[in-house]
Parts: structure tokens; sequence; C-alpha cells
């Protein structure tokens, strides 16, 4: 569906893009991930020609992109993370005027934007102007504008910033019936969960290039980490920490707010062990969770970097 190969851009001396290669296939909902500044809004604004690159190649249904890729262009639909829609317009009038920019035929448009607004679930909001809608329905609005025209291909950046949880599992569901119906996405978000629980496939960039790809079970089979430990506990010295650290299998311990985290190493499980420790101590605790390696887990350990740094 996309293939991008040798990707260089430059600001300067500046290298913001540096030799990136990297496929999306049709069908899948494909996560592209990295910290600020790792060149995501880069790659994603020259796959779509909205900027020039000094070397390369950008091909897009097996056709080259250009900036007048008109054809290609068609059958794209984009989100950015900046919500664009004309606030003198109703809701019913946004959709109709981005699917405009596709669809000339005035019946197959009013069927379209019909389609858009039941996806997005706005019926009851078609008559409003966008300055009367919260946040979460904004955001519906704003995808409804980039997905009217039924588009194959389609590019979604942070979509689900700054909505409530109700909003966020609702934009989340249309994404994957969007795939469920045939259409391939480019999703971006900084929020873990969500890229772990829709996203079939992930590449994580770091300084222009691509630092890890794979499924979520794949990047998180690279990783070192094996499980970690939280436990609400109430009174630990520095000395009894030390022990901790020092036992077998165990990669850090950290005591902030009350609450003990243990990190393990892959292969090893020392949840029986740490237990005996505090009760062998007698040291209080309260509730205990383990769980295994998350996303957000993968992506600190590969980058180095907390996500909004």
């Amino acid at each position: 569906m996309i293939h991008v190969h040798n990707l260089v851009k430059r600001y300067g001396d500046l290298v913001a893009l540096d030799h990136l290669s990297l496929d999306v296939h049709e069908g899948e909902i494909f996560g592209l991930l990295g910290p600020n500044g790792s060149g995501k809004s880069t790659a994603i604004n020259c796959m779509l020609s909205l900027l020039t690159f000094d070397k390369g190649e950008v091909t897009i249904f097996g056709k080259k992109m250009s900036p007048d890729a008109y054809e290609i262009k068609r059958h794209i639909g984009i989100v950015m993370q900046n919500v664009a829609v004309f606030d003198e317009l109703t809701v019913y009038e946004n959709i109709d005027y981005f699917c405009g920019l596709y669809i000339s035929d005035r019946e197959e448009r009013k069927r379209l934007v019909e389609e858009a607004i039941h996806f997005v679930e706005l019926d009851a909001w078609r008559k409003f102007r966008p300055k009367k809608l919260s946040g979460g329905l904004l955001r519906r609005l704003n995808i409804a504008c980039g997905i009217a025209h039924k588009p194959k291909l389609i590019f979604l950046d942070e979509p689900t910033v700054a909505v409530d949880p109700q909003s966020r599992n609702k934009i989340l569901e249309g994404i994957e019936r969007l795939q469920a119906e045939g259409a391939t996405i480019v999703y971006t978000s900084h929020y873990m969960e969500e890229v772990e629980q829709i996203c079939t496939r992930i590449v994580i960039l770091d300084k222009g290039r691509v630092i890890a790809s794979g499924t979520k079970e794949e990047l998180k089979a690279m990783i070192t980490l094996g499980e970690k430990i939280t436990i609400e506990a109430f009174s630990i010295d520095e000395g009894q920490l030390q022990e901790l650290r020092h036992m077998p299998g165990i990669v850090s311990v950290e005591h902030p707010d009350k609450r003990l985290i243990i990190k393990s190493g892959k292969g090893t499980n020392n949840l029986e062990a740490v237990l005996g420790f505090l009760k062998k101590n007698q040291i209080g605790f309260g509730r205990i969770y383990s769980e295994l390696p998350s996303l957000n887990d993968v992506f600190l350990e590969i980058t180095g970097k907390q996500l909004r740094d």
C-alpha cells in the first residue's frame, strides 16, 4: 500500500529523516510511534507530498507519489492532530464541503455525508456549529470530514488528544470498523494503550530512522524486561531496597510514593521470592499487581525516552 525507500529530509544541518525505509501493508492498522522530534510528522508529510525531500522515493498504491498525483490523493483521507473545520458551517455542511473536494456528484455526496454522520454518531448534532460541540464531538466531526469520501488509505495523527474516555472508545471502535470495511490506516498516538489495542503492526522511529518494528508481541520479545511487580509497601528502608536489588533475576527496584516497583528480567518470576522477603523482614504491604511488559515498557527501553520528553 505504501512503500518508503531511503527517504532523507534535512532542515539545514538537522537531519529529520535519515535514510528512512518502511512499508505499510494493505488492510492493516499501522502504528507509527516515536518521541517528540523523532520524525513522525515529517515522514507523514513527505509520504503525502506536502513536503519535498532531499533523497528517496515514496510509492502509494504502487504509483510514485508527487504533489500533483491527484488520482492517488483522491483515495487518501487525512485527519491531523489539529482540528481543521469551518466554524461558520454546521456539522452537516462541514462534512459536505470536505466530501465535495473529492465527490462532485450531488446525490452520491449526500449519501456519503449521511453515512459519515451516522458512522461517527453525530446525527443529533448535524445542525450544530463546531463551537457548540464538546471536544470529543469535535474530534468525531474532524474524523468524519476526513473519511466521508470513503478513502482506501487513512492517516490519523493523534485523533484522540484531549477527549473524554467515552469519546475515545467510540473513536477507537470507529477506527476498527474502518479497517473491517477495507481501509488501511496509518495511526500515530502518544497513548500506548490505544496503539496496543488497535494496531496490527508497529514501527518505532527515533532520530529519523526505524529502530524497531513488528507486532506488539514481537516488540515485547525484543526487550529484557519480563515481569513488573507493584506493591503498596508502607515502610521499607534503603538497606532493604538494596537487598532486593541484589536478588537473582531482578533488574531494578524503585520506591516512589510508598509503591514498591520491581522489574525482573525475561524468563524470571520473582513474586514468591519478593513476598517471602517482605514477610521475613516484617514489612507491611497492601495491594499487589504483577504484570507482563506493556508497549510503554517496550518504548522506554528501546528509545530510552519518555514519550513526551
